[in-house]
């Protein structure tokens, strides 16, 4: 398949867009942005068209998909016995990075929801993703533009470097601002519960809701069966394999691991902030650094194209700095620990020991 690529600076705009809803309507899969990450869309009401979604991505069967609209009154078509929860959260934070579980009507095909009763909406505020579901006239069925299990896209570059002869086309709006998907909430729960986090953060719905639970599989406990994306499965992934420093001293006993691992003739990549990158040896053959910069609103905007960074320059394996979970490092802080696979280290001043996961290379715990 020969993947068209279609440049929105380019001064033909409203033809590419044209062109990109056509592929739409015919049933094809198309990458277009949002103001999170890239998605991977297809009309969400056509099960032959959304199960090519789950063939380009590699996807698992069991994985459902969000469904993505330009208008609220949507919901009232797309999903049965709105709670009052569910359309504060409509009324407060859409257009935005935000996702609902909602009971879902039946003009939703099962390839959506993977067999599932339930359904997540939501309503991206990126113009492009908006104007490319009013054009296409349908719900969009889209997961983010990436091979299954590896780091999403948030740039066209990334999309191609995944999806190039495997979807009918790429729509290049830029870069995306957020960098993490949405946020997912189920709210067919008596308490609204946070299934992913993202940047409507926790802080945000509780202000609004008052009382909000979160999935254990956030901290690793395992779904049997995903409501939602990113629950069950290793993502945002890069090739070698990376461990994660949580706690008090994480910074301090991941410069020490540093030194260690080049001492021991290793080419350890390096995920942290500029404040620890600052101490870290400069040895390009030995040490891949990635900073991302100070604020844990540069790590969610850059996290991806880091991991995604550290596949060409091929570290043995990577150390990944922890951040608190305030704010955007919720979400942060859940897709470093399933880029680990959930391989996490406990650091304090006397030492660092296990919180999760096997097999640590070298003597990083002592």
């Amino acid at each position: 398949m020969q993947t068209i690529y279609w440049d929105l600076k380019n001064n033909e705009r409203d033809k590419f867009m044209d062109q990109a809803a056509l592929c739409i309507k015919d049933g094809q899969v198309v990458a277009f942005p949002t103001e999170t990450v890239y998605g991977l869309g297809a009309d969400g009401l056509n099960g032959a068209a959304v199960a090519k979604i789950f063939a380009a991505k590699g996807r698992p069967a069991d994985n459902p998909l969000i469904l993505h609209i330009a208008d609220k009154k949507e919901f009232d078509r797309l999903a049965v016995d709105l709670s009052a929860n569910a359309r504060a959260l409509i009324d407060t934070f859409m257009p935005g990075p935000l996702t609902l579980i909602v009971k879902k009507s039946s003009l939703i095909p099962d390839e959506v929801t993977t067999g599932l009763p339930t359904v997540g909406i939501r309503m991206p505020s990126h113009p492009v993703a908006a104007e490319l579901i009013r054009r296409s006239g349908c719900p969009i069925a889209a997961p983010s533009a990436n091979l299954s299990g590896k780091p999403s896209p948030t740039n066209a570059h990334d999309v191609a470097e995944d999806m190039d002869g495997r979807i009918a086309g790429i729509l290049d709006g830029g870069r995306c601002g957020i960098g993490v998907e949405s946020t997912i909430v189920d709210t067919t729960t008596p308490i609204p519960t946070i299934l992913r986090p993202g940047g409507v953060t926790r802080e945000m719905l509780e202000h609004r809701l008052g009382a909000v639970d979160i999935d254990p599989a956030l901290y690793g406990v395992q779904a049997v069966r995903p409501k939602a994306p990113g629950m069950k499965y290793r993502h945002y992934a890069p090739k070698a394999p990376m461990y994660l420093y949580e706690g008090p001293a994480a910074a301090a006993q991941l410069i020490k691991a540093v030194h260690a691992a080049m001492q021991a003739g290793h080419r350890v990549g390096v995920l942290c902030d500029q404040v620890t990158a600052a101490q870290l040896p400069e040895n390009a053959n030995r040490c891949v650094i990635a900073s991302w910069g100070l604020s844990k609103d540069d790590l969610a905007e850059h996290l991806y194209n880091l991991l995604r960074a550290f596949d060409h320059q091929e570290p043995e394996f990577i150390l990944g700095l922890g951040v608190d979970e305030h704010g955007l490092g919720l979400a942060t802080m859940n897709r470093m620990r399933k880029a680990a696979g959930f391989n996490i280290l406990w650091a304090t001043e006397d030492g660092v020991s296990v919180k999760s996961g096997t097999n640590f290379p070298g003597n990083m715990v002592k």
